[in-house]
C-alpha cells in the first residue's frame, strides 16, 4: 500500500521551549518521523528557542540525542538525519525580557510570506508574555500561526487571563490550543465507540455517567519538566 503524501508549503517553526521535556520527548521526535518519510518541505526551518546560551551546533547536538532512539528503531539512513538536523537553527531568548529577541527577529526578517508557527511548549504563565514580545518585535504575519499546550491555566479566571493576552496578537483563527494526549488512537476512537455502537450509544450519557476518568501511567518522573 502507498502512503499518500499532502504536499505541505514552506514554513518556518519556533518552538519556545526546545531544550526541555516536551520538546525532547515529543515535538522533535515527531518532526523528525515527518521528515523521515517525506512529510517535511525542502524549505521547512525549524527555530528553537529557549532561555539557555546554546549555538546552531550545539542545539543540533541536542536534538541529535533527542532523535537517537527513533534513529535507532527505524533505521534510519544518515543522510536523512543529516538533512533534518541541518533544518534546524537556535537563539536564546527571555521570554520577559528583551534579551535575544532581535537575532530571531532577523532569522525571520527574509521569509515574511512563510507560513510561520510559534509552538509554545512552555508553561502557560509564559504564554502572554512570549506573545507580547512577538507583537512588540512585530514577528506576527497575516500567516502566523500560535500552538499553545495544555494547561492552558489553574482555573477559569487564569485561564481566561490566558485566552486574552494571546488574543491581544493573534486573531482567533491563528490560534490552535491542543492537547496532545487526545491525538492518541484510542482516545481518538471513543468518539466512533460511543456514536456508532447500538450498545453504547443510549447509555453513554449524563444520565448514567457520573464522570470520564483517564489515567496516564507514565514510567518517567517529572524531574526536568519545569
Amino acid at each position: 500500500m502507498t502512503t499518500r503524501i499532502i504536499p505541505v508549503d514552506d514554513f518556518d517553526l519556533v518552538i519556545f521551549g526546545a531544550t526541555g521535556d516536551l520538546a525532547s520527548r515529543k515535538l522533535l521526535p515527531a518532526l523528525f518521523h515527518r521528515d523521515e518519510q517525506g512529510q517535511l518541505p525542502a524549505g521547512a526551518c525549524i527555530i528553537g528557542t529557549s532561555r539557555k546560551a546554546m549555538s546552531h551546533d550545539e542545539f543540533r547536538t541536542f536534538a541529535a540525542g533527542a532523535i537517537e532512539p527513533h534513529i535507532k528503531a527505524s533505521h534510519a539512513p544518515k543522510d536523512v538525519v543529516e538533512r533534518f538536523l541541518a533544518r534546524l537553527r537556535y537563539y536564546a531568548a527571555e521570554a520577559t525580557k528583551d534579551e535575544g529577541w532581535q537575532a530571531l527577529e532577523q532569522e525571520l526578517a527574509d521569509r515574511k510570506d512563510v507560513v510561520r508557527v510559534f509552538y509554545l511548549a512552555v508553561g502557560p504563565d509564559l504564554f502572554g508574555p512570549i506573545c507580547e514580545r512577538l507583537g512588540q518585535h512585530n514577528l506576527v504575519t497575516p500567516v502566523s500561526r500560535v500552538v499553545v499546550e495544555k494547561p492552558l491555566g489553574k482555573s477559569g479566571a487564569s485561564a481566561d487571563a490566558v485566552n486574552t493576552a494571546i488574543g491581544k496578537v493573534f486573531p482567533e483563527p491563528s490560534i490552535y490550543r491542543i492537547d496532545h494526549y487526545l491525538g492518541k488512537e484510542t482516545v481518538q476512537n471513543l468518539m466512533a465507540l460511543r456514536f456508532a455502537n447500538l450498545l453504547f450509544e443510549p447509555l453513554w450519557n449524563h444520565k448514567y455517567i457520573d464522570h470520564v476518568q483517564i489515567t496516564v501511567a507514565e514510567t518517567l518522573g517529572v524531574e526536568g519538566r519545569a
